[in-house]
């Protein structure tokens, strides 16, 4: 039984064959997502370690957090673009646990974000949410929550305006653009707790800054924040 569904995979794969989703080519039995290689190759940041990191730095002065990191530098035409396009605009949600699994192995290995409470994804205003059909963020929010063995909350934090995107504003703008646009509901859930607020890309921090001041606003006792990857 167990060789016939055996060649029965095999064919499988022949037929439709499971394609990394940072280089293209065709996975093993054993991979899932990614293939081996690119999970060597691929550009990782070692910011779990250092609480004086790049995208800790962009945040200073801002607001009161306890840790900031991404796990990937992001560049245009690379293999973790691929993933992140993979992630938001092809439906690939299962890249984005797999890369929260990854993220919250990184965060085991260092001292920065050690008892926290609740997961919280950046979220989408309701119209982007209809028309991509999923929050990107909460994937990988979920993959990072499973590995660390905690809860996500998806439904305290919610975004009442749908903004323009971010892609070509300077950082002032790009605050200006994100002020007053999130809300916070049922408080009482998020009340002295260490939130981790998860997104997929990190440029100037104005996302992660606006979500944390509303978050500040539910009484919780601390805020980290994480990210996929950082882009400068």
């Amino acid at each position: 039984m167990f060789a016939l569904k055996r060649y029965a995979l095999d064919m499988l794969n022949l037929l439709f064959p499971e394609l990394c989703n940072a280089c293209g080519t065709q996975l093993l039995h054993q991979e899932e997502q990614i293939c081996t290689k690119c999970l060597f190759d691929l550009p990782y940041t070692d910011f779990h370690f250092y609480a004086d990191n790049l995208v800790a730095k962009q945040l200073w002065n801002r607001l009161p957090f306890n840790a900031a990191m991404t796990m990937l530098y992001f560049k245009k035409g690379s293999k973790v673009q691929n993933l992140i396009h993979a992630l938001k605009y092809k439906s690939k949600t299962d890249v984005g646990i797999v890369l929260g699994n990854l993220l919250a192995q990184r965060l085991l290995l260092g001292n920065l974000y050690k008892e926290i409470d609740v997961v919280i994804p950046v979220p989408l205003h309701e119209k982007k949410l209809k028309s991509r059909g999923y929050n990107q963020s909460e994937y990988i929010a979920k993959g990072l929550a499973d590995t660390l063995g905690i809860s996500v909350n998806s439904s305290c934090l919610y975004k009442i305006k749908a903004t323009e995107s971010q892609t070509r504003k300077a950082r002032y703008s790009r605050y200006e653009n994100l002020e007053d646009v999130f809300l916070i509901r049922n408080i009482e859930q998020l009340e002295n707790k260490h939130v981790l607020l998860v997104d997929d890309v990190i440029t100037t921090g104005s996302t992660f800054e606006a979500c944390g001041n509303t978050l500040w606003k539910a009484n919780i006792k601390n805020l980290s924040f994480a990210a996929l990857a950082f882009s400068e």
